[in-house]
């Protein structure tokens, strides 16, 4: 059942049962999933995979996601309920992928899954779904067998490079004027998936060459994200927030030192700082306690370094995870600041629609809790295997075209590796 978001959505939703039980230990779960469709959040092993949709919601426009949380809220008060595991992605589940941009032309959706295969803390379980009218619910999924073998070549897209440096000149020279503080500027690579491709082999490669990042599918929109954007558990709250890069080294001595100068760089720094700031002032509305890490420390994944900073607080107002997703949603470390100067910078300077890059991407459950990434290091898979990846850096005043460049190129590797 799909519902189109509107002021009556309401109304049209219909009451769910849900049934979660253990399973004997599932090591790999992608392999449940749709070979073309895949429903996946996994990190370090551990996550859930959906299979089917037994109820999916799309949205648009400035009130999307806060459209999003209103429609959860009415679907999980007519849903019942049954959960034997009670852990994080247990019970009622809804995948959710949101546009980054008020004006995009891409959908935001919420999907509820028929099946759910999840694995947290070595325990294994089976959520299964029906409308509450059905008597029967949907058959355990088996593990299928993965798809031919492929290669892609991405190639520019609307951005060329020589273009993204003219970009990042004026981003600079607006910057200086004053008309904004910071703006994050992406560009764009295409390529075309072969008929009956198997999606899931990427999604492998990602959750095996990036396991302590996000790696999620939802709705075609996929890749690993390093970024937190914000996780509810049990009234708490923590995120972690990146911005400012610097590349690996080629031995331990010259990765030390460049970990080293990211921490003394002026202008990573300030990019920092102000993303913390836009985080903290959007989230401390809605918390009793919030802390931040006393200093940013070096987070280092496989192809780069990033400024990082933890943050974690306690919940004062009964919101859910979606509600503070909407207060978060855009962070100044995927838009710039002040927000309203750099998405109109933005909209001017990219010859694209971003759609679901550096939007929200993750889960929600009945209670409202879930976990949210920001779709970072991903591309979008679209129906007709036309696929779209985005990569984008932090400018500031003092940002050197060249060197930007060579950063979004940094982090199109984790993507572009994973279909090669």
């Amino acid at each position: 059942m799909t519902v189109i978001a509107t002021p009556t959505h309401a109304s049209r939703v219909q009451a769910l049962t849900v049934e979660t039980t253990p399973l004997d230990d599932v090591r790999h779960i992608i392999p449940f999933t749709d070979s073309h469709a895949p429903l996946v959040w996994l990190r370090k092993g551990e996550g859930i995979a959906g299979v089917g949709e037994a109820l999916r919601f799309e949205f648009r426009g400035p009130d999307r996601i806060a459209q999003a949380s209103a429609a959860w809220k009415q679907v999980a008060s007519l849903s019942t309920v049954s959960d034997a595991v009670r852990m994080p992605g247990t019970g009622l589940v809804a995948f959710g992928t949101f546009a980054f941009d008020d004006d995009s032309a891409a959908t935001s959706v919420l999907i509820v899954p028929e099946v759910i295969i999840g694995r947290r803390e070595g325990r294994s379980w089976i959520t299964r779904i029906r409308h509450s009218d059905e008597h029967a619910m949907p058959a355990p999924p088996h593990p299928q067998p993965f798809g031919a073998e492929y290669r892609l070549t991405m190639l520019p897209g609307a951005l060329t490079r020589e273009a993204y440096k003219r970009a990042v000149g004026v981003a600079v020279d607006r910057i200086h004027s004053g008309d904004v503080e910071k703006v994050v500027l992406a560009r764009d690579l295409r390529a075309h998936l072969p008929v009956e491709s198997d999606v899931r082999r990427a999604l492998v490669e990602l959750a095996l060459g990036y396991p302590q990042c996000w790696t999620y599918a939802v709705d075609g929109m996929l890749g690993s994200s390093p970024e937190t954007l914000v996780r509810v558990h049990h009234g708490t709250l923590d995120a972690r927030i990146l911005a400012g890069t610097s590349g690996r080294g080629r031995d331990a001595e010259s990765d030390h030192d460049s970990a080293a100068a990211l921490l003394a760089s002026a202008k990573d720094l300030q990019e920092h700082a102000v993303a913390v700031r836009s985080v903290t002032q959007a989230l401390t509305r809605h918390t009793s306690t919030l802390e931040t890490s006393a200093e940013p420390f070096p987070l280092k994944l496989p192809n780069l370094w990033h400024l990082a900073t933890d943050v974690s607080g306690t919940l004062s107002d009964g919101s859910g995870s979606l509600d503070l997703v909407a207060a978060l949603h855009p962070t100044a470390a995927v838009a710039g600041t002040p927000t309203d100067a750099a998405l109109r910078l933005i909209r001017e300077l990219e010859p694209f629609d971003r759609e679901r890059y550096a939007g929200p991407v993750g889960w929600i459950g009945s209670d409202g809790d879930g976990e949210w990434a920001i779709a970072l290091r991903g591309a979008q898979v679209a129906p007709s295997g036309d696929i779209t990846a985005y990569a984008g850096c932090g400018i500031m005043a003092d940002s050197v075209p060249e060197r930007e460049l060579a950063e979004t190129s940094m982090k199109f590797r984790p993507i572009t590796e994973a279909f090669q």
